[in-house]
């Protein structure tokens, strides 16, 4: 649901395709991200290294990976706020590890200014 407040940006408002559809973009703000880099600790090591062994779904290294989505995510968002924004589109996530153990996640889309469209 789209308010009159146009720093009012929730989930639902943000999406992976070029459009949103019911809804007319009115204002293109341009490139919004939220970045954070992460490094597994030596705990954590020995923690998914014992996982390993044992196979299948390695937890530590999966909640290390949701935490670091969710905040490059969060703070993709309230870059959008800054700006005005009421949604985003075509965003996206991208890794880079600098080195072992580190590793950059970003998240970005385009900020847009939108309206319900009228039936």
């Amino acid at each position: 649901m789209v308010t009159t407040d146009r720093s009012a940006l929730s989930n639902s408002m943000v999406t992976s395709p070029l459009t949103l559809p019911w809804y007319a973009i009115v204002r293109n703000i341009g490139i919004v991200r939220g970045i954070t880099v992460r490094s597994r600790s030596i705990v954590g090591n020995f923690l998914g290294g014992l996982q390993t062994l044992l196979d299948g779904n390695i937890t530590i290294y999966t909640n290390l990976c949701e935490q670091a989505r969710t905040e490059a995510y969060d703070l993709m968002c309230q870059h959008a706020r800054q700006h005005g924004a009421n949604a985003i589109i075509s965003m996206r996530y991208d890794t880079t590890e600098f080195m072992a153990g580190l590793t950059e996640v970003l998240c970005y889309g385009t900020a847009v200014t939108v309206e319900a469209e009228s039936v």
